[in-house]
Parts: C-alpha cells; structure tokens; sequence
C-alpha cells in the first residue's frame, strides 16, 4: 500500500505508517507526505529541546519531539507537532504507544511554505483536542513567536519580535527566552512580511493582544 488519492481508514493508514521510514500525517482519509526541514528549522527544534527539556525536569510532564504523532478524533487528523508536551498522564491510542491523544502544548516551527496552513486548518484541527492549552509558533526567518493560549471556548493570541524578550508559558510553567530560540539560526537580513500577525488566524471570537 502506498499514498495515493484513494480514501484510507484510520487503521489503514497506522498499517502503512508504522511499516515506512518517512513521516505522513493522515487527513480525512489522504495520506499526505511531509516534507524535509531547513536548517534554521531544525536549530530552532534543537533549542527548544534544550530549553524546555531542562525545565520540564522539575514539573510532572514530558516533552515530545517530532516523532510523536497525534490524533484529533473529531477531524480525523494524525499528525506530527514538531514539538509538544504533556502534562499529567499521557493518554495513548493502543498498546503501540506511538500516537499521543492529549497534548497540552503544540509547537510548530513556520516556514513560509507552512505559514497558511499553521495558522489556518492546522490550527482548526489541534483547537479541537479538549486537552490543548496552547499553541505555539516560531517563524524560522525572523524573529517572531506566536502564543495562543485557550481562554474558555476562546483563544488570546500574544506575540513578540524582541529578540530580548521572554516568552511564558504558564500552561506549562515554563518560560523561554526569544534570544536561546534563535541561538545560532541564520536569519534573513530583510525579515519577510508573510508572517506579520494582521488579525485572527482560526477563531472568530479570538483576542489579539
């Protein structure tokens, strides 16, 4: 079996995901490939690892990075954060323990070609998991961190591009500093304009501060 345009099952598609190298993720019955990463992107992983993982030590959850899959039931989405953490028990699909089900905070590191996507279905698809408390997204080509924090049946969206700020993540009782972010990430001379925040990215009744 092999990714194509017919229609697969959930089950299917763990058969398949489970028995290939690469990584897909699973929507509404296509199985779509994901792509390789830039270097800046994978530096950026590489921080906040580090960051995070160093502080995660002393509360009781456990960080995940990109191999951890996830599924959204009420979309039928699997997918790959390419950074999350949870908080309290992990809850597991089956006895493989390779697809997590609640996730109290997603990262995922935005590229120009993930941008739309990111803020837009990707975002609708993760607002549905009832365990997620955050999002998180980091531009690659500038600096730019983008919170979104559940307030209720809401989401408050706060960001930075002060590479001397540091960004707190109460969800989890972590903080982290935009300057360990991009340690050692090439950035463009001219930061591009794509991922500028202009006004709610998913939900209608978002606040933006």
């Amino acid at each position: 079996m092999t990714p194509s345009q017919h229609r697969y099952t959930p089950a299917e598609y763990l058969a398949y995901e489970r028995g290939v190298e690469t990584k897909n993720e699973f929507i509404a019955g296509r199985i779509v490939a994901m792509s390789g990463v830039s270097r800046a992107h994978s530096l950026i992983n590489s921080n906040l690892i580090r960051i995070l993982g160093t502080q995660l030590r002393e509360r009781p959850c456990e960080g995940h990075a990109s191999r951890m899959r996830v599924k959204i039931p009420a979309c039928a989405v699997y997918t790959y954060p390419d950074l999350l953490v949870v908080c309290g028990e992990s809850q597991l699909e089956d006895a493989e323990q390779d697809t997590l089900l609640n996730p109290t905070l997603i990262v995922e590191v935005v590229s120009p070609a993930t941008s739309a996507y990111d803020r837009g279905d990707k975002f609708h698809y993760y607002s549905a998991l009832p365990s997620l408390q955050a999002y998180l997204l980091i531009a690659e080509d500038q600096v730019l961190l983008e919170h979104f924090a559940r307030t209720g049946d809401s989401w408050l969206l706060t960001y930075t591009s002060d590479p001397t700020a540091v960004v707190q993540l109460p969800t989890i009782g972590c903080s982290i500093p935009v300057a360990e972010v991009y340690k050692d990430v090439p950035l463009p001379a001219e930061p591009p304009s794509y991922a500028t925040p202009d006004g709610p990215i998913f939900t209608p009744d978002m606040d933006v501060r």
